[in-house]
């Protein structure tokens, strides 16, 4: 192709995007695009096309030649993942890629604190760049469609407006240090098993309320500078390929000027690549040059079969994210920082907000530090790591406190703190084996699959004498924390659970302890729910703590002792079981080569409120140390905040998340609620405050049926509605506590 030819190719090009509205109509902007168009200008057919696809597992080729270095990546979300050699999945070994652990995003969005998920970002997003990467690869958005999702602890809720309004903060953390997030995995992917080529199959006015509108808000509200592809299909489409998703949502409905980037080997086909929206792609192979838009890219343009124009776009697009970093150009960049004194106090305070009391009966809750003498903690995950786990989350942490490490701390040598262990993990891979990357475009993800007879019949007896041992201990003792739960095992990328049941047969050990101590305090870890039924009504405690960071343990120590009052709310339903969900019991998972969202839009509380279904724990739901009043709320049609009076009326001090949910009235309503609104709150003893809320006003348009896939129809979720509605406001601690109401 003559150099005419491709100046005449751009320039049309250029124009083209700006006509479509994809650029944003500044004078700064226009001098950004103009300045990536001059230096695009000088780069040749090589050197584009080693911008657009992986030159290492996460790296892509620079441009030596014209001053572009290699843009390179790095998994989060709960830290910077550790060195990995260029070609291979085996870490270099290094001593200086510890980093900050972070909590998993389900504790952040515990915490419902927009200010904390800003600083989680600000913290990944410093030590991205401390370890001079320039792609941070979080946060994770995609909903809780079911509980048995193995990456659900990646992701916030089963929430749209919880969702969007965490991560646009949490966005807007990472890039205020000059490093790119990577807004995933776009979209509807709710699954592990299957999830290379499994069909969604869903209306598209659920996909524009439900699944599409945090992605939406990552873009216009945290100004998200790259997005990436999910691996499943939509509509006929590999999402990573997708005209609908990245062309007529992304880039025409949206507005995205941004970097699309292929979730690592979601790419199908060159000409479909080339053709697509998509700027560059990843693959989990070593094979860098036959990646499909590498080398065979390069031949079908040069054999005149795919315009070189298809590869200047792409590289447009990579040059302005270069130029909005600082990579290039002469504004200076930020350095950043890792494992900070100020990073590991930023991290505390979000897990101490993540904890989430679920029972407290008869006030056994916070324990009396002087009053405890002999303390035990039973359980494996008293002292078990989760840092080195979960897949491509899993990070090399400085250090992690675990719960008998916290606990011993706290208490100091006033009292006696030991721990058995209770139960044990299956054998096998330990957590933080990362070779299982190798071999994912084979496996695809799946289910977690039992243990044969005889390696079961083994296990069963050790776990009999761990038991009985525990239990031995337990009447020694004056009190008794039993710390179990779920670990990366079972939360992990490339699989689902099967079910919800506690894993290593620990519904019994917990029954046979509560036998002989029956206060004693329950802790569970892990980033899903699990069943309960066996033992949940003749405990009196139960705490929630997540995979809550490196300063975990001391977090939960505070909460248990009362240094800290517990403010967490759950972000999800807590069913009792897992064919309660409504993608179970309506709709499939996970299906086999297609997954029909047979529930529409009732997920998660929705579902609830609309068949009426008694969670084990509401969506929303989570006790305090002290007591909260509410009254007077207001709201005003014309701003959209309401406002109400809440008092702490106990003897503490805490934080109450005032949740506000809109009520359509319409008899053919077919959502009973939503979450348009919440706010947290500090309160001293006896003090009160008025709290103002934004809300969002309107709810959906429900038209009797979608519309077929349409560009036209898909994209931001339409505030205008068909007919004349009223609205009622309910104000309260949970999806169902609510206090008050008021109307429009």
């Amino acid at each position: 192709m003559g150099r005419g030819r491709k100046i005449r190719t751009f320039t049309v090009m250029l124009e083209t995007i700006q006509e479509k509205g994809t650029l944003v109509q500044n004078m700064t902007d226009r001098e950004l695009r103009q300045k990536a168009g001059e230096i695009l200008e000088k780069l040749s057919l090589d050197e584009k096309i080693g911008m657009i696809h992986g030159a290492q597992l996460f790296k892509t080729a620079g441009a030596e030649s014209a001053g572009i270095p290699p843009l390179v990546m790095s998994d989060g979300p709960m830290g910077v993942r550790q060195e990995f050699a260029p070609d291979a999945w085996k870490p270099v070994g290094n001593n200086d890629d510890y980093v900050t652990y972070l909590p998993c995003n389900s504790a952040i969005a515990a915490t419902w604190n927009r200010e904390l998920a800003y600083e989680m970002g600000s913290v990944l997003g410093a030590e991205a760049r401390g370890r001079g990467k320039d792609v941070i690869l979080a946060p994770g958005v995609n909903l809780k469609r079911s509980p048995l999702c193995g990456r659900n602890f990646e992701y916030f809720s089963e929430d749209p407006y919880l969702t969007k309004k965490l991560a646009a903060a949490y966005i807007r953390g990472v890039q205020a240090w000059d490093v790119a997030a990577c807004v995933k995995h776009f979209a509807v992917n709710n699954q592990e098993t299957q999830r290379l080529w499994v069909e969604v199959e869903i209306d598209e006015q659920v996909l524009r309320e439900l699944y599409l509108p945090a992605f939406y808000e990552a873009v216009k509200e945290g100004g998200a500078y790259t997005v990436m592809g999910a691996y499943n299909r939509l509509y006929g489409e590999h999402c990573c390929q997708s005209d609908f998703l990245l062309r007529r949502i992304l880039r025409e409905k949206w507005g995205f000027d941004g970097v699309i980037i292929s979730d690592w080997g979601g790419v199908h086909d060159t000409e479909a690549a080339a053709y697509s929206e998509l700027d560059i792609e990843m693959s989990v192979t070593s094979d860098f040059d036959d990646y499909f838009m590498a080398e065979p890219l390069k031949k079908k343009i040069l054999a005149g079969e795919i315009p070189e124009s298809t590869v200047d776009k792409k590289v447009l697009y990579i040059l302005m994210l270069m130029l909005r970093l600082h990579m290039i150009g002469d504004e200076p960049r930020k350095s950043g920082a890792y494992n900070t004194p100020e990073h590991r106090a930023k991290t505390l305070e979000a897990a101490r907000e993540s904890v989430v009391l679920l029972k407290n009966d008869d006030g056994r809750l916070p324990l009396s530090k002087a009053a405890l003498k002999k303390v035990l903690l039973v359980g494996e995950n008293a002292a078990c790591v989760h840092s080195n786990g979960g897949g491509s989350a899993e990070i090399k942490a400085l250090y992690e406190i675990t719960p008998l490490m916290g606990l011993k701390t706290h208490l100091g040598g006033n009292a006696q703190v030991d721990y058995t262990p209770g139960y044990c993990r299956d054998g096998g891979a330990e957590q933080g084996d990362a070779n299982w990357q190798e071999t994912s475009l084979e496996n695809g993800g799946g289910q977690m699959q039992a243990a044969d007879a005889a390696a079961a019949q083994e296990m069963q007896q050790k776990r009999a004498a761990l038991r009985k041992e525990a239990v031995r201990l337990a009447g020694q003792y004056d009190t008794v924390i039993y710390v179990g739960g779920l670990n990366h095992d079972y939360d992990c990328e490339g699989s689902d659970r099967r079910d919800m049941k506690l894993p290593y047969e620990q519904d019994r050990l917990i029954a046979e302890l509560l036998e002989v101590k029956p206060d004693m305090v329950i802790v569970m870890i892990g980033g899903s729910p699990v069943e309960m039924g066996q033992w949940i009504d003749k405990a009196k405690t139960l705490v929630w703590h997540w995979y809550a960071g490196m300063e975990g343990g001391n977090a939960l120590a505070e909460v248990l002792l009362g240094e800290t009052n517990p403010s967490g709310k759950l972000p999800e339903t807590f069913y009792k079981t897992h064919t309660d969900c409504s993608a179970h019991s309506l709709g499939e998972f996970p299906g086999t080569d297609k997954v029909a969202y047979r529930e529409g839009r009732y997920v998660g509380y929705r579902y609830n409120d609309k068949y009426r279904i008694e969670p084990q724990f509401p969506f929303g739901y989570g006790l305090s140390y002290t007591t909260f009043a509410y009254r007077d709320a207001v709201i005003n049609p014309k701003t959209g905040v309401l406002s109400c009076f809440v008092k702490n009326t106990g003897d503490v001090a805490g934080k109450e998340t005032v949740q506000v949910y809109r009520r359509d009235t319409a008899d053919d309503a077919p959502v009973m609620q939503e979450l348009a609104g919440f706010e947290k709150v500090f309160l001293e003893p006896g003090e009160e405050k008025q709290v103002e809320i934004a809300v969002e006003l309107y709810g959906m348009q429900y038209p009797e049926k979608a519309a077929e896939p349409s560009g036209e129809k898909c994209g931001a979720v339409s505030a205008q509605t068909s007919r004349e509605k009223a609205y009622v406001y309910c104000v309260g601690s949970s999806s169902r506590d609510i206090r008050l109401t008021c109307c429009i």
